[in-house]
Formats: structure tokens, C-alpha cells, sequence
């Protein structure tokens, strides 16, 4: 009650102070929004790091249901940091985060000490595809509002994918900057285990078995291998189609239900960022990638080994 109290208290304050001039509301309405993060932290048993659409959504799904099998809960019940953990103590708090608005709250924008105690999952995925994905969730999904307060191109912009992916705010530039951060922040935290949206791609199963014994929640090899099934690609595209997880909102469910790009599932390819442009184009993103710190293994073509 208290989360949704503090986010009641945001849209109120918000409402109120108007007539500030928009870098103002913006900043405010970041430390508001780190305000109600930084609360889920300190109660989180694990964090679930990442850039956006690195995955996490299909991870959140794999997730929930092996998280829904050990304690004999509804398929349709996604897990939204402590939803199932109210229902069965066994299962953990999971706070899923981009590290965003917390440093408006913390004013850590270095330091990763807002972490400290936690045991964390960062989930990375080649830049390229990461920006590619991001642009059509800023084309169909993204509302005017989260383009505004995260600095995206304004609603409405008439940009293409190309221009989109070398913006250094939010494009490949942007995305390299944050993974190296984390690669040279990894001394500050206690327990971080990097795992790559490629890997799970390979091998699901072995992949979510690693997350959630590296987190601590016993789950059997048959329940393993329901959740990945239960999470894969197909069946993903009919449960967002049919909005079937129960108060997930807007999380999994297409923002237009008849373009395929609106989806939140939409492809879902190692290297399909390709696709987009011409080999010119390629090898310019991956003069970009080789600026990354190798320990993630996003070099040039990176994709095409871990296809």
C-alpha cells in the first residue's frame, strides 16, 4: 500500500506544481519516481539490472512462472517485484530497475553504493539490436510523457531507425556508455552475476537455472524446462495478443494489436539489427560496439557467433 501511496503522492504534487517550467517538473518528477524506487530497494531480495529491451520481459515471464510453480499460483499472475511474495513468503521480491531515476534520488550518478548488500542480475544484450528494439518501442509504445522526462526525441519526431541508433542519448553511443560503466563499477558490488540475452537465446533452461540459483530460490529441472516453454516465443506473441497475465497493464500487451511493431514481443533475433541497414551502416554500429569493454563479447559480428 505504501508504493502505491508514494505514487499517488507523485501524480498529486505533479498535478499541483504545473506551472513550473518543464526542466523543473522533469527533475522532480525523476527524484519522485527514484523516491518510490529507492523504497523497493531496500526491501528487494534481488535486482534485476538492464538497459531497456534487453530481454527482461521475456526473463520477467520465465521468471514468474517458475516463481508460480513452487507456489502453487495462477499462470496469469506476473511477478511485480513483491505480488508473489505476498502470497507465499518463499518466493523473493525481485526489483526490476535501469539504475535510472534512482541517481536523481541517491545523487550516485557514479557510485553504484545504493546497491550495496544486494544481490544482482545485470542483463546485457549486443547494443546494436538493443537500439534497433528501442526504436520502435519509442515509435508505438512509449508514451509522450517517458520520451519527455528521459530525454528520448520529442513524440512525433520524424526520425528513422538510422538516425535513432547513432543518437548518443539514447542510442548504440548511449547503450556502450552504460554496460561500460557497469563493467568498471563491478569492484563495488557484492554479488553480480552478468548474464547475456544471447546465452538465454542458446540455452533458456541452463540460463534461468544459473539466475535462480545464483539468487537462491530451490526450483527442479522439470519446473526449469515448464517456464522456459512456458515463456517461448510463440507463446509469448499469443498471451500478449490475448493480454493474459493478469494486472500487467500496458507490460505485455501490443500497443496497436494490429501492427506487429506495436508488440512488445516482436522478433526477438540474435543479430537482427542487420536487417535494418546496409553494410556501410553495419560497420559504422560496429566501430561504435568496439568501443565496449570486451568482458561482455560484443565485438564486430559478435552476433554471429552466438547465433
Amino acid at each position: 500500500m505504501a508504493d502505491k501511496a508514494r505514487v499517488v503522492a507523485r501524480f498529486v504534487i505533479l498535478s499541483l506544481l504545473f506551472w513550473l517550467p518543464a526542466p523543473r517538473r522533469k527533475a522532480l518528477e525523476r527524484w519522485l519516481r527514484g523516491r518510490e524506487e529507492y523504497k523497493k530497494l531496500e526491501r528487494a531480495d534481488w535486482v534485476l539490472m538492464s538497459w531497456g529491451k534487453s530481454g527482461r520481459t521475456w526473463l520477467r515471464v520465465m521468471l514468474s512462472r517458475a516463481y508460480t510453480q513452487l507456489g502453487g499460483l495462477p499462470a496469469s499472475e506476473l511477478l511485480d517485484f513483491d505480488n508473489l511474495k505476498a502470497q507465499d513468503p518463499r518466493l523473493p521480491a525481485v526489483f526490476f530497475t535501469h539504475n535510472n531515476y534512482l541517481r536523481d534520488y541517491t545523487g550516485n550518478w557514479q557510485s553504484k553504493a545504493h546497491f550495496a548488500g544486494k544481490r544482482m542480475v545485470l542483463l546485457v544484450r549486443d547494443p546494436r539490436d538493443v537500439a534497433v528494439s528501442q526504436f520502435f518501442q519509442w515509435q508505438y509504445r512509449m508514451r509522450p510523457r517517458k520520451k519527455f522526462i528521459n530525454d528520448y526525441p520529442a513524440h512525433g519526431s520524424a526520425i528513422d531507425v538510422w538516425q535513432f541508433v547513432q543518437d548518443p542519448a539514447v542510442g548504440v553511443p548511449r547503450i556502450v556508455d552504460y554496460f561500460n560503466d557497469w563493467a568498471a563499477s563491478r569492484d563495488q558490488l557484492d554479488d553480480l552475476l552478468v548474464v547475456r540475452y544471447e546465452d538465454m537465446r542458446a540455452d533458456p533452461g541452463a540460463v534461468l537455472k544459473q539466475i535462480l540459483d545464483f539468487t537462491g530460490t530451490a526450483v527442479s529441472d522439470e519446473q526449469v524446462a515448464e517456464a522456459v516453454q512456458f515463456a517461448a516465443y510463440d507463446n509469448m506473441k499469443k498471451m500478449e495478443q490475448e493480454q493474459y497475465f493478469k494486472g500487467s497493464g500496458a507490460r505485455v500487451k501490443p500497443g496497436d494489436r494490429d501492427n506487429p511493431a506495436s508488440f512488445k514481443v516482436r522478433k526477438a533475433k540474435v543479430g537482427g539489427y542487420r536487417e535494418h541497414f546496409d553494410d556501410a551502416q553495419c560497420a559504422a554500429l560496429d566501430a561504435m560496439v568496439a568501443k565496449l569493454d570486451p568482458q561482455f563479447g560484443y565485438g564486430p559480428r559478435a552476433e554471429q557467433a552466438s547465433a
